[in-house]
């Protein structure tokens, strides 16, 4: 397996890490444990952490093997990063119907407007997966004379 394929790979482990993640922070405040002491801006520095150490390398180890493989496309990779776009977009839509639940006290600009930023995301990760799905290797030209 090259090295882009591996870099795929962990592109799309780190989108379901980060959606895990997203989803689980949404659902501990939308039903918190009675003696948990929930800080304002706690949920937003955990927000801010799990975009750092989830979705910011995905993202990047996302485009490094489509600038690999740009020249020739391949399938396979392409695949791996239309399914980390598809798994991210789901993630994403959870947690924007978890909004509702959510107690109006936690509710701010960087909760509201997460997952809408990273749906838009998606759409492009999903792009770029499709690119290089519908690629095809350059043949070079034969020299007649």
């Amino acid at each position: 397996m090259g090295l882009e394929k591996w870099l795929a790979l962990t592109s799309l482990a780190l989108f379901v890490m980060f959606v895990g993640e997203m989803i689980s922070i949404y659902s501990y405040v939308v039903n918190p444990p009675e003696n948990a002491i929930i800080d304002d801006s706690w949920f937003d520095s955990k927000i801010f952490q799990f975009i750092s150490i989830g979705v910011a390398p995905a993202g990047i180890l996302a485009a490094v093997p489509y600038i690999m493989s740009k020249r020739y496309g391949s399938r396979i990779i392409g695949g791996m990063i239309i399914a980390g776009g598809i798994i991210l977009l789901s993630g994403m839509v959870v947690c924007y119907l978890m909004l509702g639940e959510i107690d109006e006290k936690y509710i701010t600009n960087i909760v509201q407007y997460v997952p809408i930023l990273f749906m838009v995301l998606s759409f492009a990760v999903i792009g770029v997966g499709a690119y290089l799905t519908k690629l095809k290797k350059v043949r070079p030209k034969k020299e007649y004379f």
